[in-house]
């Protein structure tokens, strides 16, 4: 129940806080956006708790790449297929469909630093509540 709670929260707070970004970056946002910052950001804690040992530039690039993968099936599906139009890349150079590109996978990568740094606190704010109470602890991190 307590990684539920904290996959749960990871999700929701990567989907706000994406939503907000892209308010701040284009003025508007679409809510098919949050549920995807909201994956993101699962992603990126998922690739920090089972990577924890690696270094911050290996894990940026991978969490980069994931992230890029997730635009572009993201975008395939609303943008292609329901014809949504929430993006458009194809004036962008070396574009994939329009859908993704180098310049925006390079802010991802910038964007997996801070990221990545939520995903530590996190678990570490996590991990402390769990082991104040040996129920939830159990449960939690006994695996890892």
């Amino acid at each position: 129940m307590a990684k539920t709670r904290e996959y749960a929260f990871v999700y929701l707070f990567g989907g706000i806080m994406y939503g907000l970004m892209e308010v701040i970056w284009r003025g508007h946002t679409h809510w098919t956006m949050t549920l995807t910052g909201g994956t993101a950001l699962l992603i990126l804690y998922i690739i920090n708790i089972k990577m924890s040992n690696c270094n911050i530039l290996l894990k940026c690039l991978i969490g980069a790449s994931a992230i890029t993968l997730l635009e572009f099936t993201v975008g395939v599906i609303i943008n292609i297929i329901l014809k949504w139009n929430v993006w458009d890349y194809s004036n962008r150079p070396l574009n994939i469909l329009g859908q993704v590109c180098p310049l925006f996978f390079f802010f991802w990568y910038l964007l997996c630093f801070p990221g990545f740094t939520i995903c530590r606190l996190v678990k570490k704010e996590n991990r402390n509540r769990c082991r104040n109470n040996p129920v939830f602890y159990n449960e939690s991190f006994s695996k890892g």
